[in-house]
């Protein structure tokens, strides 16, 4: 590192950024590094020294390679949309960003993966293989733009989570660059390798290992038939119960997210999905997914327990074009939020099952007494706070 005090002379090393990546993705002008300065949590900005975009495993490992030299900090970058501060750059630092690594490098649908770059959309790998009768299970909100390095940095989740889990339960193997610019392999091409689970170590860790050049994923087969139910509800708690009854009878429902009034009207005016009851309490969404038989039973269970807590109305979503729309709201929940306030707070959390009707309501008393709006959209006790 410099010595403190010393200033460091960066056009020497630009200079050998842009032989490795070329001239026309290595960033220095203050005015387009501004764009660099944070990810989606935009409370917390840093601008980098320089920011590379390379495109390919070579060229990440090159940069790495002349951080390692030099002595100097790098951060790797996806799409930017992370809320927790990941592609925050740190003072004197290089950015590396895989945008520009968008490349489906191999598709196996006999063996159910999919080889990709970091800077792969999300939605673009169930795209690739939807008409095979495939899909790429991890579905973050934010999946029409966030990419799958990113993904695999942050071990992101998704409204399918309950069932098919996140980012790590769909990572096979990794080829990555060390911090010193070596590249390595780490998992394969097959489910539970031998060894240390060094893929596993890796998905989540945030870039702090390493940056991931070539990803190679597990597909999943789509289901015979999928329903969604959107149960509507007078109360917060009574929806809140009727997540805990649906899990208790043994159901575990291919996704199963909930919104409070708050968040249906922002929700409603922001996309217009003309679904979702404005003068209810709370929604719950639920899909059922399976064989058809199973399917069919599983969405009469699901529909008497919301009756049973007291739910208005229970309707299903059979054809993708419906089921769509109504996922589509609850994904938008995010950018929502910030046509009302221009700053909020998010706040994430884990609620065991029989505590959520509970929580909810201390949420409500504690947002009422200390003049908070807050607004409840969440997976697995996920809470977003407005203020």
């Amino acid at each position: 590192m410099l010595a403190e005090g010393t200033k460091r002379d960066w056009q020497p090393i630009i200079r050998r950024f842009e032989a490795i990546a070329g001239k026309n993705n290595v960033v220095r002008r203050k005015e387009e590094l501004l764009v660099y300065e944070c990810d989606g949590l935009t409370s917390y900005r840093n601008r980098p020294a320089v920011v590379v975009l390379p495109r390919t495993k070579e060229e990440v490992a090159g940069i790495v390679n002349v951080c390692a030299q030099e002595q100097i900090p790098f951060v790797a970058r996806g799409s930017g949309t992370g809320l927790s501060g990941g592609a925050l750059p740190i003072d004197d630092s290089v950015l590396i960003v895989t945008a520009l690594m968008k490349q489906i490098l191999e598709i196996d649908l006999e063996n159910q993966r999919v080889v990709v770059q970091p800077g792969v959309i999300n939605s673009w790998v169930t795209q690739a293989v939807s008409g095979a009768g495939f899909f790429f299970a991890p579905d973050p909100s934010s999946q029409i733009i966030c990419s799958i390095g990113g993904n695999v940095a942050e071990n992101s989740g998704g409204v399918h989570c309950l069932k098919y889990g996140v980012t790590t339960n769909h990572v096979l193997g990794l080829k990555l660059v060390l911090p010193d610019g070596e590249i390595v392999d780490v998992g394969g091409i097959v489910p539970e390798m031998p060894g240390y689970d060094l893929t596993g170590l890796f998905v989540g860790s945030e870039g702090t290992l390493g940056i991931a050049t070539e990803i190679t994923l597990r597909l999943v087969k789509t289901p015979e038939s999928i329903r969604v139910l959107l149960a509507d509800f007078m109360s917060v708690e009574a929806a809140g119960a009727t997540v805990s009854d649906i899990i208790g009878a043994g159901m575990i429902p291919g996704g199963m997210e909930m919104m409070d009034n708050f968040s249906i009207n922002a929700v409603e005016n922001v996309v217009a999905t003309n679904c979702y009851p404005r003068d209810a309490q709370a929604i719950l969404l639920v899909e059922v997914d399976g064989l058809e038989v199973e399917v069919e039973e599983n969405t009469k269970r699901v529909e008497a327990i919301c009756y049973r807590n007291g739910a208005r109305n229970v309707r299903v979503a059979t054809d993708s074009e419906e089921r769509l729309t109504l996922w589509k709201g609850r994904k938008a929940a995010f950018a929502a939020m910030g046509k009302i306030a221009p700053a909020y707070y998010v706040q994430d959390g884990v609620i065991p099952r029989t505590r959520l009707e509970f929580v909810l309501r201390e949420i409500a008393t504690l947002g009422e007494q200390y003049g908070y709006r807050v607004a409840n959209v969440f997976h697995a006790g996920m809470v977003i706070c407005i203020r």
